[in-house]
């Protein structure tokens, strides 16, 4: 036992009890620090029971949650675009299937080493893919690219980046097969397959399907470990279409319609051509145009359909509907002659003049001349009411219910807003305002014996498309209306309007072998400054069909201010294009000559009376 010095006793040994008291003191202070150490691991392990409890008991729910949220992941699985095919089955329209890649921002160790390995394999930029990936660090999913090409994809794989830090998803990619023919009435579908324009956009829901879900586990290096099938749903995939464009035919217009455009350099032009009794639309095309794949560049003003969007004067083109209707309600009959006044006559303040001093003209004459005094002698004979009532009847001022969006109604303004010169002016295409479609769909009342059917872009036959998918009906459309009796519409096409291309403004154009009839239109811009009538901007325009007794086809084309030096008639500029489409589609659709006119428009009228469009 070793001694203690006692302080304050120098020299002197302690005693035996003083020094029992010494090292009894010395074994309480051990004694105390293991006990404080004890009590210390003892409140550690309660604290820790506590927690644990408090996370049982209270935290249970909530972090329950969190660990589905982090394992469970919810992919959508996105539908199948449905195709668009042309009346004989060609595909228009149609999806493949692509890549898109991309990262998961908070698995990734180094974003600027990841940036600059997979930038140079998609072609991004180092900086930007970095900024990106630093923007939303913790974030779980961000687009790299998407409809990446192959050749990347294989890259990627071989490329080593660290697991879990990106990642391939197979999306829809849609393609326009025919070289972009008839892309306004396609339309298109932008990147999260959204329709925009023509078909694509008006039958959106239809074409675009529902989007499957699929719920997913997921361990810590987020490798998929089962599917809740439960809860997962498939996609189901979109419906497609079959429209009533005839694909050839269509090249053909679209063909012609350039080389009018390189010829005469118009601000635009339009051709359209219908099958007068089913109103189906069998080529439509616009210019300036787009391509649907090509969107780099694309000049403003070829977003616009101007067989729907170009609201014009129609001219010429709209007497033979006057005449009819005139004819129909007993304001003329078609043996009656009408004076023309030698080229001048005058209604109230104004003064009309024709091209040539006419005298008495037939009512045929009168149409083959386009004499403005004699059409609007017609128009006095229907009066205010009568001329009102005509043009409405024959669909100009509202929509015609086609199948595409941005359709326009034109213009007929209300008879209290007519003025003195409206009777003489509205007869001659003047003071109200049409599109193309109106145009040709009032043109197909004359071509099918008088009934004025709503145009469509959807093929009508009953039963299966060619596709095996069932056709949708068209939506709003009007109950056929009869205009003209069947006997007037085919006086119309058989006597004036033959007559007009076999030896009045058209007759430029007559074909020997085919039976055509059509109207021509020349009509004055007006000045949007000033509100006159421009001197040297023209809308033209000729509308023809065949075969002239038993109409089975019709084409119009619209030409807007040419540019060209000359002279700008719609039978010298636009006819010879629209013939040349007639020849085509007569080449093209076969006319079934054994079927009466009237037979042909009585059977369109009871079959849409009984069911409407079929399906």
């Amino acid at each position: 036992m070793s001694r203690w010095r006692v302080p304050g006793l120098p020299g002197r040994a302690p005693r035996s009890d003083q020094n029992v008291v010494v090292e009894l003191r010395g074994g309480n202070a051990h004694r105390n620090r293991s006990g404080f150490l004890s009590l210390l691991v003892y409140s550690g392990w309660i604290v820790l029971i506590c927690r644990l409890i408090h996370l049982q008991t209270y935290r249970s729910e909530s972090l329950t949650q969190n660990v589905i949220r982090q394992s469970i992941s919810e992919e959508i699985l996105p539908a199948r675009p449905g195709d668009i095919l042309d009346r004989n089955g060609h595909v228009l329209a149609m999806t493949v299937m692509c890549d898109s890649v991309y990262a998961v921002p908070r698995q990734i160790r180094d974003p600027l080493q990841f940036a600059w390995r997979v930038g140079e394999i998609l072609d991004l930029t180092t900086d930007e893919l970095y900024q990106r990936l630093q923007q939303h660090p913790d974030a779980g999913f961000i687009w790299l690219k998407r409809r990446v090409d192959p050749q990347q994809t294989i890259q990627l794989r071989n490329a080593q980046l660290e697991q879990g830090s990106w990642g391939i998803r197979r999306e829809y990619l849609r393609h326009y097969l025919q070289d972009g023919y008839a892309a306004h009435v396609l339309g298109l579908r932008n990147i999260d397959n959204n329709g925009q324009g023509g078909l694509e956009e008006y039958f959106d829901e239809d074409i675009r399907g529902s989007d499957g879900v699929r719920f997913v586990v997921r361990d810590a290096l987020g490798r998929v470990v089962s599917v809740d099938t439960e809860r997962s749903r498939p996609p189901r995939n979109g419906q497609s279409i079959v429209s009533s464009i005839d694909l050839p035919l269509q090249v053909i217009t679209e063909s012609v319609l350039d080389e009018l455009m390189a010829e005469w350099q118009p601000a635009g032009a339009c051709a359209i051509v219908m099958e007068p009794h089913s109103g189906e639309i069998l080529a439509m095309a616009s210019r300036p145009a787009f391509h649907p794949g090509r969107l780099q560049q694309v000049d403003p003003t070829a977003w616009k359909n101007l067989a729907v969007s170009a609201v014009f004067e129609p001219g010429s083109t709209l007497k033979p509907a006057v005449a009819g209707w005139a004819i129909e309600t007993g304001a003329v009959n078609r043996e009656q002659s009408i004076h023309c006044g030698n080229g001048l006559y005058r209604m109230g303040p104004r003064l009309l003049h024709d091209h040539h001093p006419y005298g008495a003209l037939s009512l045929t004459d009168v149409l083959v001349k386009s004499s403005n005094i004699g059409m609007a002698k017609i128009g006095e004979a229907l009066g205010t009411s009568g001329l009102y009532e005509a043009v409405r009847a024959f669909g100009f001022g509202q929509l015609t219910g086609i199948e595409l969006p941005g359709e326009l109604a034109g213009i007929v303004h209300p008879p209290e807003r007519w003025t003195i010169y409206s009777l003489g002016s509205v007869p001659m295409g003047q003071e109200i305002a049409v599109t193309p479609l109106q145009l040709i769909t009032a043109h197909a009342a004359i071509a099918n014996g008088g009934l004025l059917t709503a145009p469509t872009l959807l093929r009508q036959s009953s039963g299966p498309g060619p596709a095996g998918e069932r056709q949708k009906p068209v939506p709003d459309l009007r109950v056929p209306n009869r205009l003209l009796s069947p006997a007037t519409a085919a006086w119309l096409t058989a006597e004036p309007m033959r007559q007009v291309v076999e030896r009045g403004t058209a007759r430029s154009v007559r074909v020997p072998d085919l039976s055509v009839f059509g109207k021509t239109g020349t009509a004055q811009k007006l000045d949007a400054q000033t509100g006159r009538y421009a001197s040297d901007a023209w809308v033209l325009s000729f509308v023809c069909g065949t075969p002239a007794d038993a109409p089975r086809l019709l084409t119009l084309v619209m030409v807007d201010a040419p540019s060209t030096p000359g002279s700008h008639y719609g039978g010298t500029v636009a006819a010879p294009a629209a013939v040349r489409i007639l020849r085509a589609a007569a080449d093209r659709i076969v006319i079934d000559s054994s079927e009466t006119l009237e037979d042909a428009a009585l059977d369109r009228m009871t079959s849409n009376n009984d069911s409407g469009r079929q399906q």
